[in-house]
């Protein structure tokens, strides 16, 4: 399986926004220079996830985009969905219904092995990123590299002094 770049990015840009203080909307050309990414690509990314529910876009001249709830509330997963979309990775296209001896009442789509073993498997991907959160990559990312949080928001937010930005409040965009 391979996923779309889209995602890395996606995922990059919700942490700095879980990083980020309540009601500071980060722009998506702040996170483009960041990340050294192509800006147009970048928003079309975040676009897909204001769609479905992850991000919001805020208007306005120190506009740009805010998590649309707590980063505790946005599973890896949502974001994996909202950038690759919500089909199967894997499609049983029933090519046992044209072996020899093939049984027209049967369900080959249920009662093929390989399908099944795809769908198991896709089903244990899909539930160990459900299980993962923004906020708790935030975290690591942060144990991990203790710098991490300050230096990104000192040139997402313009802040000269992003190190004294306090950790975001358990409320944080409480929806």
């Amino acid at each position: 399986m391979k996923l779309n770049q889209g995602v890395e990015w996606a995922l990059h840009c919700c942490v700095n926004m879980a990083w980020a203080p309540a009601g500071e909307p980060i722009s998506s050309g702040r996170l483009a220079e960041l990340y050294k990414l192509p800006p147009a690509y970048l928003n079309k990314q975040l676009q897909c996830l204001v769609r479905a529910g992850v991000l919001q876009s805020v208007s306005g001249p120190r506009g740009g985009f805010q998590l649309a709830r707590r980063p505790d509330r946005i599973s890896v997963l949502d974001v994996v969905l909202a950038i690759e979309g919500r089909d199967l990775a894997f499609r049983c296209d029933g090519i046992l219904a044209h072996c020899p001896g093939d049984d027209d009442d049967e369900d080959y789509f249920r009662s093929c092995i390989i399908s099944q073993s795809m769908r198991q498997a896709e089903l244990a991907w899909r539930t160990e990123l459900a299980r993962q959160t923004v906020a708790g990559m935030a975290q690591s990312l942060e144990r991990r590299f203790p710098e991490a949080r300050a230096s990104s928001l000192a040139q997402l937010l313009g802040n000269n002094d992003a190190g004294s930005l306090s950790a975001p409040s358990e409320g944080r965009n409480g929806r």
